[in-house]
């Protein structure tokens, strides 16, 4: 026999308006209701320990930390917590983190309302949902590599402007090592030079605007 009792529902998004409008279409289902607000990560674990929501919609760009590290520190004390991922972005090294943090859903908060009813639904029923469009986009770059920390940071002083003998002097490190990274990104990214790379590393999540 199907339990009456409601989902119960906690909400982490920084942004005050589109948390009040995910709060209203929330209300307007019977089966559903929203227990605790958040508006940060630190906010989300306080939340999720004082009131142990069935679902969690998580934004995964927050102040400060990431909504996937919200979700790592609440599943570390609750391994049972559902966590639905709601985003604007199809990156997919943002989408694989979210998956491998244990996240039930990565949803795109473009969504319709019924098409998220359906998928809380889903997944308070103990399944995991992934949209096609973001499913094709993880398989896209399937088995490609990822980038070492050291080529990352060479990636990161390249998007703020930094040339190659810059960039060796903030890193203490040589031009050649240098060199080596960057053609390295440009190999593993599939990019034709610096600029291509950070445009397709800002798509794929690896690097923020």
């Amino acid at each position: 026999m199907q339990s009456s009792d409601p989902i119960r529902i906690m909400l982490v998004e920084d942004h005050p308006l589109f948390r009040q409008g995910l709060n209203i279409i929330i209300a307007s289902q019977p089966d559903m209701q929203v227990v605790a607000q958040a508006g940060s990560s630190l906010e989300a674990v306080e939340e999720f320990r004082r009131h142990k929501p069935d679902i969690t919609l998580m934004d995964q760009r927050l102040p400060g930390q990431t909504g996937t590290s919200a979700l790592v520190a609440i599943r570390k004390e609750f391994a049972a917590a559902r966590v639905i991922m709601l985003t604007t972005s199809e990156g997919d090294v943002e989408i694989k983190g979210a998956l491998c943090a244990g996240a039930s859903a990565y949803v795109l908060k473009s969504t319709p309302s019924e098409e998220l009813f359906s998928i809380i639904r889903s997944v308070h029923t103990g399944r995991t949902h992934i949209p096609t469009g973001v499913a094709c986009r993880l398989a896209e770059h399937l088995g490609q590599e990822n980038l070492s920390e050291g080529e990352m940071e060479v990636l990161r002083l390249i998007q703020s402007g930094n040339r190659n003998k810059q960039i060796a002097e903030q890193l203490s490190l040589s031009e050649n090592t240098v060199n080596f990274h960057i053609k390295n990104v440009m190999d593993k990214l599939q990019a034709n030079d610096r600029a291509h790379a950070i445009s397709i590393a800002i798509r794929r999540g690896i690097l923020n605007v």
